[in-house]
């Protein structure tokens, strides 16, 4: 522990508030909340931690605070910060799904929509569902009950949905407001369980039909029927109300978490979210934290009641989502939430070792890199590769590794601008100009380690614009192959030398992802660039014509030579100005190419 930290900690006030933890390039690696800030930041740095835990506190070179008046902006502070910095060390919910909702738009003409985002549009929103095909078959059924517009035909305009008395939009006197109004009651209805209702109505009207020989009419009524009890009625049924809950239960053990969250719709049990991830307060915060976010930063829609477990702060959830918070104490409720929270330790106990054997032999692999190349843990590697064919299209790509684990949001390509050739060297040197240049002008976080994928050559290029003409001391390593393009060897020091690393050892493994996945991402880089490449011609080099428009003119003439020949006026009857025509016939018969 430094001394600047010793004599922050010795004047850190016992109020609520929220901290951030900075490592040794000012970033902010973790964001917590506390209701009293002096007794849950010395907890950090006194006493004794997990694995997981010391790794934080080990990069913490810095921390700040901010004092609220309460708890509860604590809490919204949190999620802003959280949401502002991302930091690596906290519960990001990165790998949580999100799940289909119908939508029911507030246009003059609404339509029925599914979607997996929910937004404060003044639209109605119905889930989620538990996959999109469930979304689909209840729009579907939806759809041929209630004629909302499935068209963006104006109105007077007839579309085939028109003619099958699905869309009241294309009708000559557009419906009105009352009976939109009508129709979105009706679906709201049926969708909260007034489908039963729909269901004995229809088959009063099936027996009419039936009865009056209308046998094709009851037919159709039958199969919609069917449709009804396949879509509605396959699940089974949890509480006997119609109310719309998500019930939630979590467990922990070894500074993991595990949340499950059942989603109740109608009085049945629809789906479950499980999420398990590290956490490093109290297990009580933490969770309020996760419901919160839950909610208002992954936008779940928020149901009309939520049941949390025995020891949740009810009031702060309450305040905070603005809806039904409630911890039941007894009956089905009470089993509903002993039920999630036993999943969750299940989860936890079959996944928890699997997920800890895993983060501890990747980060071990870093922290082993580091003392194989007798340097600081690399938490932040910058791996860079260069793609060409014969000199054509080159290109470069960087990819980012923050603790052993790929950060694609980090990753960066580069066409290369002042290299003639094929010229690997000064390609590497160029990007490498490039990329650095731009991270000390904007004072971004330098890495603790770069890697290029190549030999000597390469290395001695790197180095010689980051020592000599950027004045940086950055560890630097050379990744060669072998003859069957595999990771070969990891060259280091000056000069470059191979280091001794076991093939089968995890920090082997490491270098060689890395590898790959520099080399994959420039590839695709270079073949993306290269197919953009095949489809240029004269007409790019042509002010006025964009890409819709040589399309347009490549369509109609079939080639750039037919277009040569034409004159202004067939040019012109392509919707393209005279301007534009004639100095495309100007450019090309100056040209006189293809």
């Amino acid at each position: 522990m430094n001394q600047q930290i010793n004599e922050k900690l010795a004047v850190l006030p016992s109020q609520p508030g929220c901290y951030l933890m900075k490592d040794k390039n000012n970033t902010v690696i973790y964001v917590g909340k506390s209701k009293k800030l002096k007794n849950r930041v010395r907890s950090y740095f006194t006493g004794a931690n997990d694995k997981k835990t010391q790794r934080l506190v080990q990069e913490i070179m810095d921390f700040e605070y901010i004092v609220t008046t309460s708890e509860m902006e604590a809490l919204i502070l949190e999620m802003n910060l959280i949401k502002k910095y991302d930091p690596k060390y906290n519960v990001l919910l990165k790998d949580d799904k999100t799940y289909p909702y119908l939508k029911i738009t507030s246009e003059r003409h609404p339509r029925l929509l599914i979607t997996r985002n929910v937004k404060k549009d003044k639209g109605k929103y119905f889930g989620p569902y538990p996959n999109v095909l469930a979304a689909r078959e209840t729009k579907k059924l939806l759809d041929k009950l209630y004629p909302l517009r499935k068209c963006n035909n104006p109105p007077g305009r007839v579309c085939l949905y028109y003619h099958m008395g699905q869309c009241l939009a294309c009708s000559e006197k557009p419906a009105s407001k009352e009976t939109y109004k009508e129709i979105i009651h009706n679906i709201t209805s049926f969708l909260h369980g007034g489908h039963k209702t729909i269901k004995q109505d229809l088959t009063n009207k099936m027996h009419e039909a039936s009865e009056s020989l209308n046998f094709e009419r009851a037919k159709e009524l039958r199969d919609l029927i069917q449709h009804i009890e396949s879509v509605m009625e396959q699940q089974r049924m949890t509480l006997n109300d119609q109310v719309n809950r998500d019930i939630f239960g979590y467990s922990y053990d070894k500074g993991w978490m595990c949340v499950q969250v059942f989603f109740v719709r109608q009085g049945k049990l629809i789906e479950r979210d499980v999420s398990i991830f590290p956490f490093f307060d109290d297990p009580e915060d933490t969770f309020l934290s996760y419901v919160g976010r839950f909610y208002l930063h992954q936008q779940h829609l928020k149901p009309k009641q939520i049941l949390v477990p025995i020891g949740t702060e009810t009031e702060l959830l309450k305040d905070l989502l603005e809806v039904y918070v409630h911890t039941p104490f007894r009956g089905r409720k009470k089993q509903l939430v002993d039920l999630a929270e036993k999943n969750a330790s299940i989860a936890l106990e079959e996944k928890f070792s699997l997920i800890e054997r895993d983060e501890e032999r990747t980060i071990q692999a870093v922290e082993r890199l580091g003392d194989v190349l007798h340097i600081e843990v690399p938490h932040r590697i910058e791996a860079f590769d260069n793609s060409n064919i014969q000199g054509t299209d080159p290109v470069s790509a960087m990819v980012v590794f923050t603790d052993g684990r790929p950060n694609k949001k980090e990753y960066r390509k580069y066409k290369i601008r002042n290299v003639e050739g094929p010229d690997d060297y000064d390609t590497m040197r160029e990007v490498i100009r490039r990329r650095y240049t731009r991270v000390l002008k904007e004072n971004q976080p330098l890495p603790d380690l770069i890697i290029v994928d190549g030999g000597k050559g390469q290395m001695n290029a790197a180095m010689d614009v980051l020592e000599n003409e950027l004045g940086l001391d950055i560890p630097l390593c050379g990744l060669a192959k072998d003859e069957k393009h595999k990771t070969s060897e990891l060259l280091y020091g000056t000069p470059p030398t191979p280091i001794d690393l076991p093939r089968k050892s995890q920090e082997f493994h490491l270098v060689q992802r890395i590898q790959d996945e520099v080399h994959r991402f420039a590839i695709s880089f270079h073949r993306q660039l290269r197919g953009k490449n095949l489809f240029r011609s004269e007409l790019d080099k042509i002010p006025g014509v964009g890409e819709k428009r040589k399309q347009i003119l490549l369509h109609h003439f079939k080639s750039v030579n037919e277009i040569r020949n034409a004159e202004v006026d067939d040019i012109i009857k392509l919707g393209v100005p005279r301007n534009v025509a004639e100095s495309i016939l100007s450019h090309l018969k100056e040209k006189g190419t293809t």
